[in-house]
């Protein structure tokens, strides 16, 4: 057992640091696993040619999770 009084968890700080981290995972997870996707299926030198679409879709994935993030902290400020 441990000794001393516990220290409160902070589950507000835990889900933003989970909501990060599965944005980031999402984001690799398109541009990745769909690169790997598009070499196996076209080719290789196809590859760069789906990341012209791959990475913007990141792009806008990113915009969105950042404003909703701040429309979020703006809601709660009030």
């Amino acid at each position: 057992m441990s000794k001393g009084p516990h220290k409160p968890t902070d589950i507000r700080a835990y889900r933003r640091q989970t909501e990060r981290r599965l944005a980031i995972a999402a984001i690799l997870a398109l541009v990745l696993i769909g690169s790997v996707v598009i070499g196996l299926v076209y080719g290789w030198p196809a590859v760069f040619t789906g990341l012209l679409c791959l990475l913007p879709g990141a792009g806008i994935f990113l915009f969105l999770w950042i404003g909703l993030s701040v429309i979020e902290r703006l809601s709660r400020d009030l």
